[in-house]
């Protein structure tokens, strides 16, 4: 669920994205609301939202989610302060190439990978098994970033729709693969049961 939380507010902006533009008043101020501008400033209010949120009901932020909600503030505040959408592209590239810069870190910082810190206390895997699966994380966040690199700069009529489900579709994906690669290694661990006769 919590892979999943960091889409909320992509997913308002994706809707004001998609909206034509139109002329709006609040509290006696005229504002444009759709667009890529006016859709960038939801982002930047629903992630405040969102992640306040979450900082309230746990008295913190996990370390991804801080880079996101910062990501957000300093790619979408220059985007709005330099009325250029070409500081928000770079946005998903630069927190994916972050995040696996992160896991390809902790190879050699702390004793265990960082897949492993996040998810040991609920799998027990073989050691190796956790160098792997935290070597899968690395290749996603690299890909991933590269994905939407290519597709904001190569495709601007798209790069908004890929940023939101094309993002969201590799995430699933990904963890789909996550899941039957744990659960056929779980299930190998597992002991079998002894085909000898009890004793009497």
């Amino acid at each position: 669920m919590k892979q999943f939380i960091d889409f909320i507010p992509l997913i308002l902006f994706f809707i004001v994205y998609k909206l034509e533009p139109r002329a709006m008043e609040l509290a006696g101020q005229t504002f444009i609301l759709g667009g890529i501008f006016s859709a960038t400033a939801v982002l930047i209010l629903a992630s405040l939202v969102v992640y306040g949120a979450l900082f309230l009901a746990q008295r913190r932020l996990e370390k991804g989610q801080w880079l996101t909600l910062i990501a957000c503030l300093v790619f979408g505040g220059m985007t709005l302060t330099f009325h250029s959408e070409t500081f928000l592209k770079w946005k998903a590239p630069v927190v994916n190439w972050l995040f696996a810069l992160g896991f390809a870190a902790s190879h050699f910082v702390g004793d265990r990978p960082l897949i492993q810190r996040i998810m040991g206390h609920a799998v027990t895997l073989p050691q190796p098994l956790w160098t792997r699966l935290n070597l899968a994380w690395i290749a996603f966040f690299i890909f991933s970033g590269c994905a939407n690199l290519f597709v904001a700069f190569t495709f601007h009529k798209f790069w908004v729709d890929f940023k939101v489900f094309g993002s969201l579709g590799m995430t699933v994906l990904f963890l789909i693969g996550q899941g039957l690669f744990l659960a056929r290694h779980m299930r190998d661990a597992d002991p079998q049961p002894s085909s000898a006769k009890p004793k009497d």
